[in-house]
């Protein structure tokens, strides 16, 4: 069975106002490439046994090429990358041999290796936990510091050693230069290896998670910290159902190079079948599974994280989406680990803009390409000349720039949007609801409605086919009618630039919710929030179709939820339009029939808050 393109992509090392308080609205030059990033290289097939689990005593053999640029050797150091790829891929895959190749022309020793469970790498999949993945990962750093020895993967056996990574002498070893970089569980992995190994420099960990248990079964309200919820979130059956079926068979496919990882679980660790189980027959996480996922998660270990970190999320992405970065970065720079922000144009759920980010021509050619290497360059290699780039940036789909093949990498800097301060998110304008179906401005304008719609088990809403949406299929989203609330803006009068996630304040009536709140989480309510941009003429888009699943603890308080995260233009003379679904098809729906209402009036309004680049015309 062939990955899905967007699955794909994610394997890839390459593939991948104020915003409430402070972007430019205009896009700076491109960050200035240091010379000769067209070195000659070789690549040889590597082997490298490491012993992993709680206890260091599963032995596991990870296959892996090293890249070694002409000219580098014990007498000529140079620093180095670390880097693997994204779930169901392989050191093997274009995107991560480009972007491996890309940074050995700059000049980089690389080992980019297949992780555990894929790719020909032996054991289990074990979703990055740092007593497996993270272990196996500083024992290949081991390899760059040339304290471990490596086995040419040609058959003869024959064992050697690195001496020509750049290094500092310290009374524990050699300390390599060495930075990390890749995409969605190649991203998650430097978290998990830089938390236990002192040695890695700075990393770049792209589309990925922060809490795996919101990733896989989100709850958008009843926050404790970050994206961590107290409540059991919603599943994403489908994202679920794609990610263990890929695992399963990459285990199939590779049951000659280790065939105890097909026994019990096939591929995965054993908890992680009874956790998928638990997903798709409850639709929510208990115990057991919320802490498989959290112990694969930085937000368990943000604290030791203390290395420069430029995290690179998309807004294309219904899987890890952008709501897990800014946690993540709030989070690191609040504890004054050096962090910075991008949100490019693609993720798993969609392509990427024309040169938007594309390590096939080289760091060179794409405008992300140049601020990789910048950062490598300036926090492994210590050259301090070499620019870290804007506190945060987002790249602007509004924007026209010049999308030939020749041209799109650099001209791309105009759409991306930059802040020399941090990203905050904090709100800037609120509209209210009023009545039964109207957003108004004014507080003062609101009026008493009561809006009462019906939920059932079954998916009345549609938003998208996970990771096939855009490319095997392409259905318009739909709210079945009777199923949803909505509440519409006036036409605006200038263009509205949201950045950032709204929050939404609302009181509910849902008795049959109330009247199960000791039932456990399977009785309480399940919801979907989200946003839509209506044109003129009444069409309706869903940005990149993101929406916000929330199972609410107590539907006799006001609840507040956070909707997506985007960079979204709403157009002069279109209107914002919130709705409230009752289910949603791609993930798991209410236990019983019922009804809700949504009550709004002048002394309790509900509340849509808007982190925007300018004020609200109307």
């Amino acid at each position: 069975m062939p990955r899905p393109a967007a699955l794909a992509a994610a394997s890839l090392l390459a593939g991948l106002t104020a915003v409430a308080a402070g972007v430019s609205s205009g896009a700076q030059a491109a960050p200035t490439p240091p010379p000769n990033h067209n070195q000659a290289y070789t690549k040889v097939p590597i082997l490298i046994e490491t012993k992993v689990g709680p206890n260091n005593d599963i032995p596991c053999t990870v296959k892996a090429d090293k890249y070694q640029p002409a000219g580098v050797d014990a007498a000529h150091p140079a620093p180095a990358i670390l880097t693997t790829n994204g779930f169901g891929g392989a050191k093997d895959d274009s995107g991560q041999a480009a972007g491996s190749s890309a940074f050995a022309k700059a000049g980089y020793v690389v080992i980019s290796y297949s992780g555990l469970g894929f790719g020909g790498s032996d054991c289990k999949i074990t979703l990055d936990d740092p007593d497996y993945d993270g272990k196996a990962g500083k024992q290949i750093v081991d390899v760059l510091a040339g304290t471990r020895p490596y086995t040419l993967d040609d058959g003869s056996g024959r064992q050697e050693t690195i001496n020509y990574v750049a290094a500092t002498r310290t009374k524990q070893g050699p300390d390599p230069k060495v930075g990390m970089i890749g995409g969605s569980y190649g991203g998650q992995i430097q978290f998990s290896i830089a938390e236990q190994d002192p040695r890695i420099d700075a990393i770049i960990p792209m589309i990925t998670w922060n809490d795996l248990s919101y990733s896989l079964a989100p709850n958008n309200t009843d926050t404790l910290k970050g994206v961590t919820y107290g409540t059991p979130g919603v599943a994403k059956k489908e994202w679920i159902d794609l990610f263990f079926g890929v695992g399963i068979l990459d285990g199939l496919q590779n049951t000659q190079t280790d065939p105890s990882r097909n026994v019990g679980c096939p591929n995965f660790a054993d908890q992680a079948c009874t956790s998928a189980a638990q997903l798709n027959s409850a639709g929510y996480p208990d115990d057991a599974t919320l802490a498989l996922a959290r112990h694969a998660s930085v937000s368990s270990y943000l604290s030791r994280i203390r290395i420069p970190t430029l995290l690179v999320q998309g807004q294309h992405d219904t899987l890890f989406n952008l709501q897990e970065a800014v946690a993540t970065y709030k989070a690191l720079r609040a504890q004054g680990t050096e962090t910075r922000m991008v949100w490019f144009s693609g993720g798993h759920s969609g392509p990427t803009a024309a040169g938007d980010l594309d390590l096939s021509r080289g760091v060179d050619y794409s405008y992300l390409g140049r601020r990789w290497i910048n950062w490598m360059d300036r926090y492994v290699r210590g050259n301090t000349a070499a620019s870290a780039g804007p506190a945060f940036e987002y790249f602007r789909d509004w924007v026209p720039y010049d999308t030939s093949a020749a041209n799109a990498g650099t001209d791309v800097a105009k759409a991306y949007a930059q802040s020399s301060t941090a990203f905050t998110g904090t709100p800037t304008s609120t509209l209210y609801l009023s009545g039964t179906d109207a957003l108004t401005p004014s507080s003062g304008s609101v009026a008493t409605g009561a809006s009462q719609f019906g939920v059932t088990p079954a998916g009345t809403s549609y938003s998208e086919t996970s990771a096939l949406e855009g490319s095997t299929v392409n259905h318009d989203v739909y709210d079945q009618p009777g199923t949803f609330a909505s509440y519409t803006s006036p036409a605006l009068t200038q263009d509205a630039v949201l950045v950032g996630a709204p929050k939404l304040t609302v009181r509910l009536d849902a008795p049959v919710a109330a009247g199960a709140q000791a039932s456990g989480p399977g009785g309480k309510l399940v919801l979907f929030a989200k946003l839509y941009d209506v044109a003129p003429d009444g069409t309706q888009k869903l940005q990149h179709r993101l929406i916000s699943p929330v199972r609410i603890k107590d539907v006799t308080q006001p609840v507040t939820i956070e909707l997506p995260g985007v960079a979204q233009r709403f157009a002069a003379g279109h209107r914002i339009r919130l709705v409230i679904a009752g289910g949603d098809l791609a993930y798991a729906n209410n236990a019983v029939a019922q009804p809700v209402t949504v009550n709004t009036s002048p002394v309790a309004p509900g509340r849509l808050e808007l982190p925007l680049v300018s004020a609200l015309a109307f």
